[in-house]
Parts: structure tokens; sequence; C-alpha cells
């Protein structure tokens, strides 16, 4: 394919089906990349674009681009939105456990007539042999692996089924693989790259930095209280608050609404209906506050989302960086705020006990970078920064807790000296918490081996707290004098500038290490993005958000926030105006742009306003392992017996398990296991009490009716059909 064509060609698809004058960031190389058969690694922070990598270049390419996605509403909001900007609803497809016969087969008739440019898998279905053998009839133009973070123990959403795509690539056909994620540090990086065999690829990485994010992290003492003041500064503005259990959604979001703020809960405890409406609430803005377990958000775009609240600190860095990702995506505002218990990393701590030792190290390992930025009194950006591997030059970002104001620093030459003076009399087998025990002369059982307590450096820091010798720690880490080396979870290492700091003169100054304050650190204002026209913007978001809902879909999935903006700026009032508005395009201008023109008209003779006889449009860019088992299992025909059995469960948990799937959205062949225990017509009879007659699906309330007729399991697999055929 010639480079000079292909990118003209990839400039004029941006513009007439996307409605984008630019590409973003490393976009416009990496679908270069793409359409000259490249391998291609591709790290973009959230709301970066990265979806467009390989929407575009599978579109312009001969044949089907295979994405794989880790999340069933995942797929579902990609295909929406591609869809809704082409002509033709089989130009993309989901293919996944979620589809009923009649959808599956119309899939496979437009794969096999090529009308279809994008196919979304779940690792899963794409793992399948029976997938397999009708893919590879099939012209692939590419694989696009998104999340692909997942195929690393050291990410945050390992996955198995992820490492098993390199054979399922193979079997296929081996074609360009191009390889997305926005959370990845090195060590996650190096085993993408290796595990998906990628033939000398081309990396491009963008700054993981959210110039417009603010990062806070404060002391939880008075939460709700703090929590309901931030809201109410953003009312009117969406926002998600974090929860790290079930039942503290439960009662965070009841508090909001008991002080007037408009929120609901999300969690896997509620049934899918339940869920897939609140979560629809919150995307057609019927609400703007959901308070959710760490699982909402990985299958929506919301753009506008303003305030990011974590009433728990997260597991990782990784998580943390992605959920406070799903702020300010639009470019505009975007408030992160954090709080912190010593309590809660205690908690996180008791469940990784209950995993293999590999995993507690390495969870472990990941839970104390959570901590170590939580208590770090340097600057937030340059901490979160430097863990996934990327440089902040800048002393002082303005957009921290951490650095409002002017930080105080002080000479800390001594102390930096003793620690690396401890670290290599540990002969490279000391941890953190170890030079610090051996600093403040804390005798552990790990050191009493090393005999720590006869070096030279034993108790030389007890006038100072095990605080701040972390800290201090911490600080020397991101300036490049000590190194933790990952593979050996965490061991530390002096570095060349740290060998060379520790034999010359030169001054090392730290920042006071500080312990939390009661009192809330006021948050500084991002930029916010204002309407030339705010009753005409006013006017086109309640019209975009009454168009949507008639539709079944989010507002933003029809036209954007910032689009809305440009309207209400620039007053387009014919199709040809509108669609030369950022993100609006040709078709969806033909599809569904002739009531926001007509709105436009109406409020332009209303209000006798004078539009710009040179009609011009500024720029503006677009800005759990045991599910895994249950499902594989029951795709191979195990008996409820045999996978309790497998995982050391009861058939209790086993059931409740299913539950949880089902009403997650993912669907579970059961058929063959009912089958095992009813007859067609007690399978009917079932089915048609739980779609006709029950309207709580109450199990036992079930048996009432049935007079005991059918024991609670058997009545709890129809149920779960049932469901499976709703989801």
């Amino acid at each position: 394919m010639n480079p000079v064509l292909s990118a003209a060609k990839s400039k004029e698809l941006l513009k007439s089906f996307f409605g984008f004058d630019d590409f973003k960031g490393n976009q416009a190389t990496a679908v270069a990349s793409i359409l000259g058969g490249q391998d291609t690694f591709v790290m973009m922070p959230t709301g970066g674009g990265k979806s467009l990598c390989y929407q575009l270049p599978a579109l312009q390419m001969d044949g089907l681009a295979i994405v794989v996605s880790p999340l069933i509403a995942l797929m579902k909001n990609q295909v929406d939105a591609i869809r809704s900007f082409a002509a033709e609803d089989g130009i993309a497809h989901v293919w996944n456990s979620s589809l009923t016969k009649r959808e599956m087969v119309q899939v496979r008739q437009d794969l096999a007539s090529g009308h279809t440019k994008l196919l979304y898998m779940a690792p899963e279905s794409l793992n399948k042999e029976e997938n397999i053998a009708f893919l590879k009839d099939l012209p692939v133009s590419f694989y696009a692996i998104d999340e692909a973070h997942c195929i690393s123990e050291w990410g945050h959403d390992f996955r198995p089924e992820y490492r098993q795509l390199r054979h399922a690539i193979n079997a296929i056909q081996r074609r360009p693989i191009l390889a997305l994620t926005a959370t990845a540090t090195p060590k996650v990086m190096s085993d993408i790259l290796k595990n998906l065999e990628m033939e000398q690829p081309v990396t491009y990485t963008t700054s993981f930095n959210r110039a417009n994010l603010f990062y806070s992290v404060q002391p939880k003492n008075n939460v709700e209280k703090d929590m309901i003041r931030l809201l109410r500064e953003h009312e009117g503005k969406s926002a998600i608050v974090y929860c790290l259990s079930r039942q503290k959604v439960e009662e965070v979001a009841q508090l909001l609404q008991l002080n007037g703020i408009s929120s609901l809960p999300y969690h896997a405890g509620l049934d899918g209906g339940t869920r897939a409406r609140h979560q629809d609430a919150f995307l057609q803005e019927d609400v703007n506050v959901i308070v959710a377990t760490i699982a909402f958000g990985m299958g929506i775009d919301k753009p506008d989302v303003r305030l990011v609240i974590h009433h728990d600190i997260p597991k990782s860095l990784e998580s943390y960086y992605q959920e406070t990702g799903r702020a300010g995506r639009d470019g505009g505002e975007g408030v992160c705020v954090t709080y912190y218990s010593e309590k809660d990393i205690e908690k996180l701590d008791k469940f990784l006990a209950r995993k293999p030792v590999a995993e507690q190290e390495i969870g472990r390992q990941l839970l104390q970078e959570a901590r170590g930025y939580a208590l770090t009194a340097t600057c937030r950006r340059h901490y979160l920064l430097h863990y996934f591997g990327e440089v902040y030059e800048a002393s002082n970002c303005g957009a921290c807790d951490n650095c409002q104001g002017d930080p105080s620093d002080y000479d800390a030459t001594a102390a930096a000296r003793l620690i690396i003076e401890t670290i290599l009399a540990g002969k490279d087998n000391f941890r953190t918490q170890q030079v610090v025990n051996t600093l403040i002369g804390m005798e552990t059982a790990v050191l009493k081996t090393f005999g720590a307590r006869d070096l030279d450096q034993w108790g030389a820091g007890k006038d100072q707290s095990d605080g701040y010798w972390t800290d201090l720690v911490r600080q020397m880490i991101l300036q490049g004098l000590i190194s933790k080396e990952i593979e050996r979870y965490g061991i530390l290492k002096v570095t060349e500038v740290g060998m060379a700091f520790l034999k010359g003169t030169e001054v090392f100054r730290a920042r006071a290490y500080r312990v939390m304050a009661d009192d809330s650190i006021e948050l500084g204002a991002a930029k916010r993005g204002a309407a030339l026209d705010p009753t005409l913007f006013a006017t086109l978001k309640a019209l975009n958000r009454q168009l949507a809902k008639q539709r079944g879909i989010p507002p933003y999935a029809l036209f954007s926030e910032a689009a809305l903006q440009e309207m209400a700026t620039s007053y387009p009032i014919s199709e040809d105006e509108l669609k030369v508005i950022p993100g609006v395009g040709e078709a969806k201008a033909k599809r569904f742009g002739g009531s926001m023109t007509d709105a436009i008209a109406r409020h332009v003779e209303l209000h006798q306003i004078e539009r710009p006889d040179d009609f011009t449009i500024r720029s503006a860019g677009q800005k759990g392992s045991l599910k895994v088992y249950v499902i594989q299992s029951t795709d191979r025909r195990l008996s409820l017996e045999e996978i309790a059995k497998n995982k050391n469960i009861s058939e209790e948990e086993l059931l409740r398990e299913m539950e949880l799937i089902v009403q997650s959205g993912t669907r579970i062949a059961l058929d063959y296991i009912i089958e095992d225990h009813l007859d067609e017509d007690s399978i009917e009879e079932i089915m048609d009490y739980f779609s006709e007659e029950s309207e709580s699906g109450d199990i036992s309330e079930a048996s009432k009716d049935f007079d005991g007729a059918y024991t609670e399991e058997e009545l709890r697999l129809v149920r779960l059909k049932f469901l499976c055929g709703v989801v």
C-alpha cells in the first residue's frame, strides 16, 4: 500500500466518517503502522483515542479486523458508536455469549458476505475451536488486542484466557497484531510483547499525564461530610463514587439521596435489570451520581464525568489510574479525590491471604505502591507517572494537593546517604520495609535472618518515624538514586546515580513529610468548557437527551457535549454546516442532524441572532478467575458437582456465582445441566412462571407456588436459563 496514498485516505476517512479534522497524539502513526503491515503496540491514557487506532484502518483495509475486548458492555458500546457513524449496522458486530441464535446467524451472514469490517470478540470466544474453524475461511486484515494489560499477571486485571490468544491467532492466520492499553508499566509492556510473540513491533506510547485532572488524597475522617460538600460544589455535573464493598455502595448511595443528591448504586449484587437501568440513568443524565464498586465504568465511554471520588483506596495504581481516568475524558474539568485509611490497606491485605503465594507477593507489592502514592509528600503526578515509567520534569505540577501553595523542602543529604548505606550493607536483599526497620531498630524474623542487628546502620534513624523514612525512600526512587527490582518483588538497589551521590558532595533536598491533617485541602479548579450561547446549549442538550432516549442509546453516543457546545457557538442551520462540526461527520449529520439544525434555526429566528456570513468552525480535538472458570467449564459441559469440586467450593456457592455472572450480562450454557434434572414440559412450565407470573423472581415464592414439586436447585437453574434469554 502506497504510504502517501494511505495517509491521504486515512485523513479523508477521519473527516468524512468520524467528523474530525486532525488526529490526536500518536493516532496517525499508529494507523500508518498497521496499514503498513507491522505489529504495533499502542499505549495511550484513558480518553486518548485508542479505539480510532483500529477502527480507521479496519475501514480502510480489505478484509475483517478482529478486535479482542474483555467485557460485553464495552464491546456493545464500541459497536453502537461505530454504527452511529455508518450507513449500515452490518459494518460492525459483536460475537460473544450474549447473542441469540437468530443474532448469531445474522452475524455469520454479514461476515461471510464481507459487509463487516470490525468484529468484536471476547477472548473466550476467539479461543473456541469451532470459532477458529469458521474464521479461518475469512480474510482477516489484522488483530486488535484491546486492554492488552490483561495478559500480564502484573497487570491489574489479569485474565488467563488472554494468554491463549497467540494460539488462536496462529491457528486462524498470521496477520499484524495491534496491542492497546491505557495502563502498562514497563514490566507489563514486556509481558504483552513476549506473550503475543509480536515480531519487531513498533511501539507508540503517549504521555500518561492527564493535565486536566486534579489529584487529591484526604484522610478518612469526616468522609461523608466531605463527599457531600464536594458533590454539592459539583451540582449538576456527572460524578462517580467508588467503594470497596457492595454494602458500602448501598450505604453511601442512601446517604447521598437523603442529603438531596441525585444518585444510584451499582454493584454485582443487584440484578442485571436493575444494574442496566441504573447505568442507563447515569448515561442518560437522569441522575448525576453513580455510587459503585470498581467494576463500574469499564463498559462506558461517558466523556463528561467531572468528579471521581474513591471512598476507599484502590488495590493498585493501575486500577486507580484507570478509574480516575474516567474523569474529564473530553479534556474538560476532572477532579479526583481519594480518601485514605490504613484500615483499608489492612482489609485489602487480608483479601490477598486467600490467594496462592506468588499472587500474594505480586498483590502486596501493587498494594504498597498504592499506599505509597496516598502517603507521599511529593507531587502526586510525578509519583504516578514515574510508576508507569515516565519522567515528569516539573518540580511542581500545580494540580495536586501536595503541590498547592509553596511546598517546603529541607536538606536530606545525610539521611539519604544513610539509606543508601543500609541498602548496600544488606547486600541487595532489603525491600523498603527492611531498610526502614533496620534504621529505626525494629527486629523482625526476616531481619534476624540477615543479621541486621549487627549492621552499623542498626537504629541509626530511630529519632525519626517509620513514615519519615518510608517517604524518603520513595522520594529517592523518584529522583533515580534507588530502583526497585519488580521481578524480585520490590528489592531495592542503588543506581549509578545513587553511588555517585554517596561518593560525591551533591545535596539532596526532600519535601517535608507530613501526616495527613483532618482538614480537607481546598481543591484547585480545572479548566471548564462553556458554550457561547448558554440558552441554545441547554436546549440542544435537552433535545439530544430526548433523541437518544428514543433510540435507546446514551446522549453522548448521539452528539457529544463538545459537539453541542460547538453548535451553540457556530449556529449551523443546514446539514452541510452541521457535518463539519467536530464529532459529527456526514453520516451522523444525515441520520440525526435534522432535529438539531431545526432547533438551532428556530432559536436564531426567535432571538434575531445575526450569524456570521462566513461560517467557520473552530478546530476541537476528540478530546475474577472463578467467573472465567465457570464459563469455560459450562462450555466444556462439566457437571455442577465437577465444577464445584475442582474449585473447592460448595454447589450453593457455585450457583450464587452463576447468578452473579448472568446478572452481570454474561450468558452461561446451562441447557445440558437442566436437561439432566428436568423434562421438556417441566422446563417450559417453570420458564412460563418466571416470564409471566412471577413479579420478583423469588425462589422461595416459586417453590411455594409449585407446592414443592421442584427443588430449589431446579428452580434456580431454570431461572438462570430464563435470565440468560433476556440479558
